[in-house]
């Protein structure tokens, strides 16, 4: 079972975001929080696997609660809510090792999904969001830096980099290449390796800001 912690400050919101996700048999709620010291307290108490996260909430807001439970010695895989009107933490969020971004309207079997392909270590992220980030925080950074990092990276890991900054899934990658599915794992576990990286959500802004792939790159 994936074990999920939902933080938001309106009970009607995590009531029906626990109806959507307890539908699915592969997960379970094991607790709820009204902020993000609550959202704190109760990962420490039950070590929930995901931690859904409303971005405004009073009191220590899901930014600051998602930085404090990902610098635990063993975090759980952070996913953050938005309404699209708070972008500005969109990148933050990311940077600080967020697993993605969801928008607060998400249709329930997006929602399961996003919830099991975080488990998974992949990057769930709406579109829009993913456009976003894209568009107003990599493509209006300063001129990309070359990293000599990335001078490790075989001809095949570079590829599969670009594919991950371009939104893509491992099941998509490996439909794209051609490959196994476990091919792509070992190819992404590396890239983290090589790179020093903690998760292909820093990969991909890496895979930006050092140049590897261009703002034009992405189709999402």
């Amino acid at each position: 079972m994936i074990r999920v912690l939902l933080a938001d400050d309106q009970a009607l919101v995590r009531g029906g975001f626990r109806l959507i996700l307890e539908h699915a048999e592969d997960i379970t709620v094991v607790a709820e929080a009204a902020d993000g010291e609550q959202a704190i307290a109760l990962c420490r108490e039950h070590t929930p696997d995901i931690a859904l996260l409303d971005v405004r909430m009073p009191g220590v807001d899901g930014l600051q609660a998602a930085e404090v439970l990902l610098a635990e010695p063993k975090p759980p895989k952070v996913l953050m809510l938005t309404t699209f009107q708070i972008d500005d933490y969109i990148y933050a969020a990311l940077r600080m090792g967020a697993s993605g971004y969801l928008l607060k309207d998400v249709d329930p079997p997006e929602l399961i999904a996003a919830v099991r392909a975080a488990y998974a270590g992949d990057m769930p992220m709406a579109a829009e969001v993913t456009k976003h980030l894209v568009n107003t925080y990599l493509g209006r950074a300063a001129k990309p830096r070359p990293d000599p990092r990335a001078e490790t990276l075989t001809a095949r890991e570079r590829e599969i980099l670009s594919a991950l900054a371009r939104g893509k899934t491992n099941n998509e990658i490996a439909d794209e290449l051609v490959v196994s599915l476990s091919t792509v794992k070992t190819h992404v576990a590396a890239i983290l390796a090589k790179l020093d990286l903690r998760d292909r959500v820093q990969a991909v802004i890496f895979a930006y800001e050092s140049g590897l792939v261009t703002v034009g790159a992405t189709d999402t």
